[in-house]
């Protein structure tokens, strides 16, 4: 660099400035030496393989209806109430249990609902769910 009077202020400057040009090869550099290690010395993970097909396997259900009068219905069978405790229990030591949906008319006694629930749950069945019809406008 070169400090001249007025008059050289007029002459264009024919260097290129180079420090930009650095600067961001400094940083490239930086940056490579950073990841190419982590990149290389990777830890070797035998990773497990996963299909990605869907399961066609529906899961059973089991519909226990309880009727206005108090009734148990199993899948549409009526049944009593020890026979309910026995098929819960059955059903709560299989190792894949079947979804229990309750279906509960609106006028029955909470307290059967109740029963039903206290017997599943005792019997150790794990997938409870309640059913209900939506509600007309």
């Amino acid at each position: 660099m070169s400090f001249g009077t007025q008059e050289d202020s007029d002459e264009v400057m024919n260097e290129i400035n180079m420090t930009p040009l650095v600067d961001v090869m400094l940083v490239l550099l930086i940056i490579f030496i950073i990841t190419v290690p982590v990149m290389k010395d990777s830890v070797n993970i035998d990773l497990p393989r996963a299909s990605n097909e869907p399961e066609l396997i529906k899961p059973e259900t089991i519909n226990l209806s309880i009727t206005a009068d108090g009734q148990y219905h199993w899948n549409k069978d009526a049944i009593s109430d020890e026979e309910l405790t026995q098929r819960l229990q059955l059903e709560g030591r299989k190792e894949n249990q079947a979804d229990l949906h309750i279906r509960g008319d609106k006028d029955v006694r909470y307290e059967r609902v109740a029963q039903a629930m206290a017997a599943a749950q005792t019997a150790g069945v794990r997938k409870i769910g309640f059913v209900t019809d939506p509600v007309q406008p």
